[in-house]
């Protein structure tokens, strides 16, 4: 029987996370060209960029979801109105990654 993967990025391999990491410090970079600035902070605190290949992979997937919730909230206080939603999955599932990571380092 079919079993419903939980987290969308499980089955990615790490390049594969570091390129959409890529892809998403691209459009953070687009969004800070346009003003944007202050949402990216705990994404920035995490210290972790797609050229930081040696990172692990679970670091890669958390550094996804903060910075998918901080475009998100971004993209809402834009044009983009229909994004709450995205903005608060992105963070839940940072959270989640969060614990993660942590119960893996202890």
């Amino acid at each position: 029987m079919y079993k419903q993967k939980k987290d969308m990025l499980v089955g990615m391999h790490k390049d594969e996370l570091i390129q959409l990491h890529t892809l998403m410090a691209q459009m953070k970079s687009r969004l800070e060209e346009k003003g944007f600035t202050h949402e990216f902070s705990e994404y920035d605190s995490l210290a972790i960029s797609p050229i930081h290949v040696h990172r692990s992979k679970a670091e890669h997937k958390l550094a996804i979801f903060v910075l998918g919730n901080s475009l998100a909230v971004a993209m809402s206080k834009d044009e983009f109105s229909g994004f709450g939603r995205t903005s608060e999955r992105m963070k839940e599932l940072a959270t989640r990654m969060q614990h993660s990571i942590m119960q893996d380092n202890f």
